[in-house]
Order: structure tokens, then sequence, then C-alpha cells
């Protein structure tokens, strides 16, 4: 299996580049390159620290994709499905000003990929949760997170949203 077929594909449709920005950095963090001089005295005190996320050996990888626009996103989805390289996981953004908003993308994208999580992102409150589970259904692959977002959580979010799943 090659190194990026072993890893988890994300797809992150938002309007804002600052947000893709701030997922590849959650998910998909730069190795460190090596020591400084906090890092050494810090390890002289307390001993070996334990590997941060990213660096275990068993920790999964990321590789992360980029829509800006829901009509762009389902497309990616698409090809992803056409390509054999489904993606695991998707964050949708609730408003992309001036196309579909969250809503119309994830209809759209249940029709492409229904069993594929999707974790609906905003600040704001244009639809309340009970107006999306009457909608789409209570599934256990549709999700809520509210901006500014917690890393750790969207980390720990995407790692049990794409952990691999048993047949039936």
């Amino acid at each position: 299996m090659s190194q990026s077929a072993s890893k988890r594909r994300v797809l992150v449709i938002d309007d804002s580049e600052a947000i893709h920005t701030d997922f590849r950095r959650i998910l998909c963090p730069e190795p460190r390159k090596g020591k400084n001089d906090l890092d050494l005295l810090e390890e002289a005190l307390f001993g070996p620290a334990a590997p941060t996320r990213g660096e275990g050996p068993n920790e999964p990888e990321f590789e992360l994709d980029s829509a800006f626009q829901g009509q762009e996103g389902v497309a990616k989805v698409t090809e992803s499905l056409t390509a054999g390289r489904p993606y695991s996981l998707i964050f949708l953004d609730y408003r992309m000003p001036p196309g579909w908003n969250g809503a119309e993308t994830l209809k759209r994208l249940r029709v492409v990929a229904p069993s594929l999580p999707v974790v609906l992102c905003s600040a704001y409150s244009d639809y309340s949760w009970t107006e999306l589970m009457r909608e789409f259904g209570k599934s256990q692959v549709l999700r809520e997170l509210r901006k500014p977002f917690n890393g750790q959580e969207v980390r720990q979010m995407a790692l049990a949203l794409t952990e691999p799943r048993s047949p039936g």
C-alpha cells in the first residue's frame, strides 16, 4: 500500500482561505525538524517528551483537499469516487456566498455519496440542528462543529469519523 493510499482523505468545503489553512495546520502538521534550546532544556529537566500529534508510529495521516464552493466540492467528491479514491470525511461550511449554502450542498452530496461523513461548520445559526435533522434524518455520519473551533476537537472528530468501519 502506498503512503498516499494509507492516508485518510478529507475535503474541506468553505469559501474562506483562512479556514482551509486552519484545517491544514490541524490535520496535516509540519513535522518538527529538530530540537531547539528550549526543547533540549525541557528534555534534560523532565526526560524525553511523548510523541505529539502526527509523530506517533500509529497516528493516522490525513490528505487534505480544498473546495471553495459547494458545486466544486460535489464535483470533487464525484471525481474521487470515479477515480476509486473516495474521501473519508467532509468539513462543510453553512455559508458560502454566492453559491450553494451548506444545506443545498449537503442535499447534493447525499445523492452522490449517501454514507460519506459530513461535519457542518458555522459561526452562524442559519439553520437549527433540529431543522437539519428533520430534513436529513438523524445520522451517525452528520455532525456539527461551531466556529471558532478548537483544533483538538477537530482532530478528534476527524479521527473518529474516518476510523475504518467493518462491513455489515
